[in-house]
């Protein structure tokens, strides 16, 4: 058999071999750092048998997420193993690597009570396992044995899996892992053995309901993350604690910009300060859109259900939805997204081919029935609005309207100093639950693919993330604490104009279906300012900033040349404030410093006879006095341009 090496090489083997033959016919080194092997995008053990004519990856310590995930769910077991030990009678469910690390899930004892004040004594005994160097061993076994297996060892959630499993594939075979005393079921991969676990940390707890459901059991989650030296780690430790310091939770009540409430739960209660902010964003995303040729249109909030039926969301979306019905019992769906309204909105209207594109912009406030556990901030909230748009195009017109909407994007992301190096492109294809043929899928997918090379965009692909009703291209974002968040999408859409019977009128005066593109660049706006606040450490750019500049009169005589100040500056379109409590210019340095005020302009009995103010910028401190109406020209043309 031959398989075919990242660099081209072809190697060939004997029939039957397996990952750890392919790395020792290569050389003892690299099967000595040998973790696992790929092929065909997944990652197998290196016992497994490999196909002949593949092409062939190893897996080391060097290859980036996939050596970091196969660490993580070593490390995973290890921790089962050891609360196995240390808790007798604890039930295991599921355990597998995440973005940043690991889980387990657990149901303690009755009187047992799990804290992070527990992990020293769990963390030493995964130490001992990963010194033991227990190989990680497979085993395929009947759905019959491993049922006999955990119902012996009385661990009810597998038992469940596995029962699943059977009743929802018909698979008659399941694999087990076993590492020491520990044997799990799981589909792997896995390295080698513990050994390769080179430094760890439990994290945090958290509950957890079993698959989700808040009327099953509440487990108990424990959190950590693992890495293969302690240098790794701690230089992850590290942000992780910057990350705590930036928290947009914090910052949000520090700069005063919003607040949560039980009244609400899910929904931000936004300050004028938060509120500046909010609308500063709304106000970009109209005049960008304007010289796009985007007309802005409002729809309502709340639709029958047959409107949500002929979209698909009533089958695929509706628990995510908040349901109400009319006095005469009509049932009726809060709008979790913009689409249908947009949809019928262009249905009420004739178009002709010269009216295409029409591009319909809508900063539409919606609603989805997130679950308690998943609300988070500004990140998961049940009340949002967002950037978003629907273009009804021909099929001519769709690569120059997926090519702009790429080039917004673009031209927006700038603005907040993100450049090309710091975003990733990403097509998202078909997920399980959808609608629409594989015919559909492959010629949706293959236009935005055939749009992203017209751009020379480099892509990966995300397999299975696409909407139920279409593909998308995702614009993902690292931040500063090296975090990838997705931001914008576009969407590409052939579903919603035969379920809604869009049309338009051809130059054969003959009937035609739009294509609909799905774009949103920011996504929520709560959202995003959640990542912008982490990302810049509450520092936003100047031009977004609720208080742009603050004036500081030095002592009460002062106050009415700093109220002039402030006026020039608020007539040249400038955010700004006067500080007139009775505290020393130190103290109110300070104290617009904690707000990251961007400028601070001191007025004293110089600046007061000769009408300028001595500027201060936050973090760097002072510039020297300059003209108060030079200040504030300077000021007020850096906040028009964007530039910072």
């Amino acid at each position: 058999m031959t398989v075919t090496l990242p660099d081209g090489t072809k190697l060939d083997l004997p029939a039957g071999a397996t990952g750890a033959d392919a790395a020792g016919a290569i050389g003892e080194g690299l099967l000595r750092a040998a973790l696992a092997v790929k092929w065909d995008g997944e990652v197998h053990d290196l016992s497994a048998p490999l196909p002949d004519g593949v092409a062939l990856e190893i897996i080391t310590q060097r290859s980036g997420q996939d050596a970091l995930d196969l660490v993580r769910h070593d490390t995973a077991h290890v921790l089962a193993a050891a609360m196995l030990e240390l808790y007798p009678g604890v039930k295991i469910s599921i355990g597998p690597a995440i973005d940043d690390g690991f889980y387990y899930d657990f149901e303690f004892p009755e009187g047992v009570t799990f804290t992070d004040a527990d992990f020293p004594a769990v963390e030493k005994k995964m130490k001992e396992h990963v010194k033991a160097d227990e190989a990680f061993l497979r085993e395929d076994v009947t759905t019959a044995e491993a049922l006999e297996r955990f119902k012996g060892e009385d661990q009810p959630y597998k038992v469940e899996l596995i029962e699943d499993l059977i009743a929802n594939t018909g698979v008659e075979t399941v694999s087990l892992y076993t590492n020491g005393p520990f044997t799990d079921l799981c589909r792997g991969p896995h390295a080698p053995s513990t050994k390769r676990i080179g430094a760890f940390k439990l994290q945090s707890v958290a509950g957890a309901y079993w698959r989700g459901d808040s009327n099953r059991t509440q487990l108990t989650r424990v959190y950590g993350t693992a890495f293969f030296d302690k240098k790794e780690l701690a230089a992850h430790l590290e942000l992780l604690e910057e990350a705590k310091k930036r928290d947009h939770r914090k910052l949000g009540r520090e700069l005063g910009l919003y607040h949560f409430s039980e009244a609400a739960p899910g929904s931000a209660f936004w300050t004028p300060a938060g509120t500046t902010v909010f609308n500063q964003l709304v106000e970009l995303s109209r005049e960008m859109g304007d010289t796009r040729g985007y007309a802005e249109v409002k729809t309502p909030q709340l639709f029958d259900a047959e409107l949500w039926k002929k979209s698909g969301h009533w089958d695929k979306y509706q628990e995510d939805m908040f349901l109400t019905q009319t006095g005469d019992d009509r049932p009726m769906g809060f709008k979790p997204m913009n689409c249908p309204g947009h949809f019928e909105l262009y249905g009420l209207t004739k178009w002709s081919y010269k009216d295409l594109p029409v591009r319909f912009s809508e900063p539409g406030l919606l609603h989805r029935n997130e679950l308690s556990g998943a609300l988070h901030g500004l990140m998961r909230v049940r009340h949002f609005c967002q950037d978003d748009a629907h273009l009804f195009v021909t099929e001519d017109q769709l690569l120059d309207e997926i090519t702009a909407c790429i080039a917004f994007a673009r031209d927006t992301y700038a603005l907040f100093g993100f450049t090309d190096e710091d975003i990733k492109y990403e097509l998202s294809t078909r997920p399980e639950n959808r609608l629409g043929t594989d015919e559909f899928w492959d010629q949706a997918e293959g236009i935005l693919a055939d749009a992203l090379k017209a751009n020379g965009i480099a892509y990966e692909i995300g397999e299975g993330g696409g909407a139920f009703y279409a593909p998308k291209i995702d614009f993902h974002f690292t931040d500063s604490l090296k975090r990838s968040w997705q931001l914008g999408t576009v969407q590409l859409d052939y579903q919603a104009p035969e379920r809604f019977d869009l049309t338009y009128t051809g130059a054969d005066n003959a009937e035609h279906r739009p294509v609909v593109l799905h774009r949103a660049l920011m996504g929520s706006y709560e959202r995003f300012i959640g990542i912008l606040l982490e990302h810049t450490a509450g520092e936003l750019p100047f031009w977004l900033t609720p208080v742009q500049a603050i004036v500081l009169p030095i002592a009460d005589r002062h106050a009415d040349a700093a109220r002039e100040a402030a006026a020039t500056l608020k007539a040249a379109g400038l955010r700004v404030e006067v500080d007139e409590r009775t505290e020393s210019v130190g103290r109110k340095i300070r104290d617009a410093e904690l707000r990251k005020v961007p400028y601070m302009l001191v007025v004293g009995d110089r600046e007061a006879e000769d009408g300028t103010v001595a500027v201060r910028r936050h973090r760097e401190g002072d510039e020297g006095s300059e003209p108060v109406a030079d200040v504030a020209a300077r000021l007020a043309d850096v906040s028009a341009s964007r530039s910072a």
